[in-house]
């Protein structure tokens, strides 16, 4: 267990690896960073299925620490609300999409089903060793689910989030702010691209609102009218079997994700993190069943968090301890929360375009690290399918239950790898 991290005064653009730490001030500055970049999407998954988003921000918190715990503090992530419940909890509770959700009670249920699954499959994982990874998932394979979750997600900011033309002009000079910021600051700045851009951009937008009356007003009035605190919304579970079946399976959507977000951490820490594999099962596990049990949404690590760290390079997991303290004292304070919606949605789908682009990348980087061949036809199919699979979010349905594009793209790698193999190869 990392209880304690060495302070590191790295040159421009350097690498602080996860037992490591920046003076105490970066640091709190980076943990808000991470904060913010979790915020929209941990808040956006329970609203769409009824739930109370301060529940949602406050388990995402205590989620986070849970899985610090179970971990030992090695592996840098951050949890927040899986989408992977979405569909499966609509289904299950009739939830029109609006609204406080009347059925809450039987999708908790379910998703406490669905954490319990998490666990004792990670606590299976512990228990078998690990050396079964790399045979079942070999570079090509994790650089391809790795890559997959980018460009699985990169439809959610082109598409939903530039309503207008004047809203997709606000998105490129988002993504051009940041880059700039990234290749032209130095120090601390740089380190804050994420933030910094993010701030830089709604004041542009405000300013060219007032100019040319294009987009949409930013308004801070929801921010002077909610309170500093509040109790958030929790609810009590019910165990409907009907529901369990429903939302139970997506275990195996979340053990992929998980999987492929540790190979993005360990491809830009330099760190073998396959040790870590079932530790990191069981504390989202274990951390989804606890968020299930008050009202919330069940938690997976986040792909905008690990964008955020290719970004700035600070794997340090102090930055996590930060972040989740701050989303626990968010979760009661609604007005941090209005502060957040008040961000031009143009302006946080700028933000995704760069957070994703960089985890699609961290893919790439697998396999130029692994000096992967794709001269081998295996290798070109294995990364070649599974990247459309993805990217076009092909589905495959069982019954209600719906295996989406990251899910169909992580089995679709390994299965192929699998069924490619030459007679030949032992």
């Amino acid at each position: 267990m990392i209880t304690s991290w060495r302070e590191v005064r790295p040159p421009e653009g350097g690498v602080v690896l996860p037992e490591e730490r920046l003076p105490w001030g970066q640091t709190a500055l980076l943990g808000v960073q991470h904060v913010v970049a979790m915020f929209g999407a941990t808040v956006l998954a329970p609203l769409l299925m009824g739930f109370d988003p301060n529940v949602a921000v406050l388990m995402s918190g205590i989620g986070t620490l849970v899985f610090f715990l179970c971990t030992g503090g090695r592996v840098p992530s951050y949890l927040g609300s899986s989408f992977a419940f979405i569909g499966v909890v609509v289904a299950a509770t009739g939830h029109s999409g609006s609204g406080p959700n009347a059925n809450i009670g039987v999708a908790l249920g379910g998703i406490i089903a669905c954490g319990a699954i998490y666990a004792l499959a990670g606590w299976a994982v512990m228990r078998a060793g690990t050396g079964w990874i790399e045979r079942l998932m070999p570079p090509v394979v994790t650089g391809t689910v790795v890559a997959v979750i980018g460009l699985n997600l990169a439809a959610i900011p082109i598409k939903n989030m530039a309503p207008t033309a004047f809203d997709a002009w606000m998105q490129a000079a988002t993504f051009v702010l940041i880059a700039l910021i990234a290749v032209l600051a130095r120090g601390l700045a740089q380190r804050l691209l994420i933030l910094l851009g993010l701030i830089g951009a709604t004041a542009l937008y405000a300013l060219l609102h007032a100019v040319t009356g294009l987009g949409a007003p930013v308004d801070f009035s929801r921010v002077a009218a909610a309170p500093w605190f509040g109790v958030p919304g929790f609810a009590a579970p019910a165990f409907s079997l009907p529901a369990i079946l429903l939302i139970a399976p997506v275990a195996l959507i979340l053990m992929a994700e998980n999987l492929g977000h540790l190979k993005a951490v360990a491809a830009m820490t330099g760190r073998n993190m396959d040790d870590q594999v079932g530790r990191a099962f069981v504390g989202d596990g274990v951390a989804t069943v606890m968020a299930g049990a008050v009202g919330g949404t069940g938690v997976t690590t986040y792909a905008e968090n690990i964008g955020v760290m290719a970004a700035t390079k600070v794997y340090s997991t102090l930055l996590f301890v930060v972040a989740a303290l701050a989303a626990i004292l968010l979760g009661f304070c609604p007005k941090f929360g209005a502060l957040i919606g008040a961000v031009p949605v143009a302006v946080m789908g700028g933000v995704s375009i760069v957070v994703f682009g960089l985890i699609t990348a961290a893919g790439a980087r697998i396999w130029v690290e692994a000096r992967v061949d794709f001269a081998d036809p295996r290798n070109l199919m294995v990364a070649a399918i599974p990247l459309v699979l993805g990217t076009g979010d092909f589905t495959l349905r069982f019954g209600d239950f719906a295996l989406g594009g990251i899910g169909t793209a992580t089995f679709g790698a390994i299965l192929l790898w699998a069924l490619l193999r030459p007679r030949n190869d032992a």
